[in-house]
């Protein structure tokens, strides 16, 4: 009680500025005080991976076997084409780690592992290897082609009041508290596929939907208490796959929002750990003594770090909710990577988006990303490295090369410097260094970066404010920045609700960041996915993002198309996209009235006497000498010689 008194308030004020909410009960089982489950009969054998696949290009898997004294007992395996190769004993003599190797000629087997004392086989666990659907390189990921949608699944929908409330869950629903349960859940999600399809979006992002058997906050779901279940209160496992299915026949992509860093404190295994480094200052922790994590993230690329510092970011825990798990344990390793791979496989997935990409173990994320697409080569994975500094987050890019001679296989990053950029540029005066010319200097930098276009590009997420409360709730600057967003270089993501102008009166609370979508449950007397009840502007607002949206979503400069832009003047910010065969002009304008372009400026990429389309009027322009770009709007102009 002293420990969780201890860090009550400090928990409190973390999680206002972290990743995952609010503050959660502090009542830690690395004690042993707190049990989520305890094995003490042999028919409870845990055994994760809970199955594995032939055709994979490593033939190899760890099975970590958890029971009641189970190191006492020998495996064995007796089935053709399926070889054990070794046994790890754990610290704990309640762990085994089991290697096996899968022959080539193996489709698929059912057979039995036996647990013998001596030369009596006292039980045995069943285990699967099942038939691959299609090869890893089939699996294609989102791409510029692509706009993300995010959701936050308790506060999108409630599909199923039936799993609000769950026998051994330790919290239940509580709707009235902004830090509660709501009840949303993947029911809900699929009940509203064809909503995120008629809006135009591509993929789908769901914050983890894992469970989290947590007295409190659980809701955010970054609190993995089991890595192979989905949360009862989301639905199951089986359920997350429909949810894969039907996106697919609806043309969306489906992403995992992934951890390596760190897990729940009533995770399963806390209460009896295998090694005494399975998760980092496991013996401070066992002490009552929280290390937390200095969150320097600039330690990884400082060339005059010490290693103290580096220790205390890459070690620290975020709370003491969340354990920091030790990738530099061989055997942690490939449990994640294991774990990550099986999701894929398991789920069809098209992607990962990787919470704190830059606090783990640096070399171990390495190895993961590495795995992962050496599996899944036409897979993407996006990396969370929340900096301003371009700098920073170029460094996990596949492709760069770093002076401290760190390589990655990490596709693409959270344009973060981009995003602060576009915040800051609509809401200052314009001048020729501020303004939307601090959007014009920052994706300059796109030097720094291996692969810009494999960026990103968003105008809030869930760990920060409503964009429409970031631009001060101006209807014209949201109507710029969303235009900016789904127009530059990069893959785009919007947060679920910023179409329909969702706000947060109180700056930087979680819970109020994450609202409930009007109309996912059933007394809402607002509907977002209908239109009933929204007000005038906010339905303007859906529509011209959906306008937007399925105009990009056709539209191939977008998709495979370059960029020019043009330093900003007079309060306009030009730019192009373009292929050899389309050309597309965007003119943002923050000024009160209407105003001129001379067109000679643009004669680069705009040749003389062209014609261009406006997207949201259709009205056809003749390029001739002068441009009138409308005051305070964005201006999108499909250009051709010859009409449109």
């Amino acid at each position: 009680m002293k420990f969780r008194k201890q860090f009550l308030l400090l928990a409190f004020c973390l999680f206002f500025q972290l990743s995952y909410g609010q503050t959660a009960s502090i009542k830690s089982s690395v004690d042993g005080k707190a049990s989520n489950q305890h094995i003490t009969e042999q028919k409870e054998l845990r055994v994760e991976p809970p199955n594995w696949w032939s055709g994979m290009k490593n033939n190899t898997v760890q099975l970590m076997v958890h029971g009641d004294k189970i190191a006492d007992y020998t495996p064995s395996i007796k089935q053709k084409g399926i070889t054990l190769d070794s046994i790890h004993k754990a610290e704990s003599p309640n762990y085994l780690f089991i290697d096996l190797s899968i022959a080539p000629s193996v489709t698929k087997a059912n057979f039995n592992i036996d647990f013998s004392k001596g030369n009596k086989v006292a039980f045995s666990h069943p285990y699967q290897i099942l038939e691959r659907t299609a090869k890893g390189d089939t699996k294609k990921g989102f791409d510029n082609t692509d706009v993300i949608y995010l959701i936050t699944p308790d506060r999108f929908a409630n599909g199923d009041t039936e799993n609000d409330e769950v026998k051994g869950y330790l919290e239940g629903p509580n709707r009235e508290f902004i830090g509660g349960r709501h009840g949303g859940d993947i029911a809900g999600v699929l009940e509203h596929l064809d909503y995120m399809a008629d809006m135009g979006f591509t993929a789908l992002w769901l914050n983890p939907v894992l469970e989290n058997n947590m007295e409190s906050y659980s809701y955010h779901g970054y609190a993995i208490t089991d890595f192979y279940k989905v949360d009862d209160r989301y639905g199951d496992n089986e359920m997350y796959v429909e949810l894969s299915k039907k996106c697919k026949e609806k043309g969306i992509k489906i992403v995992n929002d992934m951890i390596m860093n760190h897990c729940g404190s009533l995770h399963w295994w806390m209460n009896d750990l295998p090694f005494s480094n399975w998760v980092n200052y496991q013996k401070e922790a066992l002490e009552k003594n929280f290390k937390q994590t200095t969150h320097k993230r600039t330690i990884i690329q400082d060339p005059y770090s010490a290693k103290i510092d580096q220790k205390e970011f890459s070690d620290g825990w975020f709370v003491p909710t969340m354990p920091d798990l030790n990738q530099r344990n061989p055997f942690m390793a490939k449990y994640l990577i294991q774990n990550t791979i099986w999701w894929i496989e398991y789920a069809d997935l098209n992607g990962i988006r990787m919470d704190t990409y830059s606090y783990p173990d640096k070399d171990f994320m390495r190895d993961w990303t590495c795995a992962v697409m050496d599996e899944y080569p036409n897979l993407n994975i996006v990396g969370e490295e929340w900096s301003l500094n371009p700098g920073l987050v170029a460094h996990w890019q596949k492709g760069k090369v770093n002076a401290n001679g760190y390589t990655s296989c990490l596709p693409a990053l959270f344009d973060f410097p981009l995003q602060s950029a576009l915040v800051e540029g609509l809401n200052s005066d314009e001048s020729d260094f501020s303004g939307m010319a601090r959007m014009y200097e920052m994706l300059a930098n796109d030097f720094i970066y291996a692969d810009p276009s494999n960026l990103v590009v968003f105008p809030d997420n869930h760990d920060m404010d409503r964009f429409f409360t970031q631009v001060n709730e101006d209807f014209d600057l949201f109507k710029l920045g969303m235009t900016y967003v789904l127009t530059t270089r990069g893959i785009p993501q919007i947060y679920y609700g910023t179409e329909i102008l969702i706000t947060n009166d109180v700056r930087n609370d979680h819970g109020v960041i994450r609202a409930d979508f009007p109309g996912g449950w059933e007394n809402d007397t607002v509907n977002g996915f209908t239109g009933k009840g929204l007000t005038e502007q906010q339905t303007e607002a859906q529509q011209f993002v959906k306008k937007l949206l399925n105009w990009r979503k056709s539209n191939d400069v977008f998709h495979n198309g370059k960029l020019i832009h043009y330093a900003p003047k007079e309060g306009v910010y030009v730019y192009f996209r373009y292929t050899d065969n389309e050309k597309v002009m965007i003119a943002l304008s923050k000024n009160e009235e209407e105003v001129e372009l001379s067109l000679d400026r643009f004669n680069e990429i705009l040749p003389k006497d062209m014609i261009g389309k406006d997207i949201f009027t259709g009205e056809k322009l003749e390029l001739k000498d002068k441009l009138t770009v409308p005051a305070n709007s964005p201006l999108i102009l499909e250009i051709s010689d010859s009409g449109i």
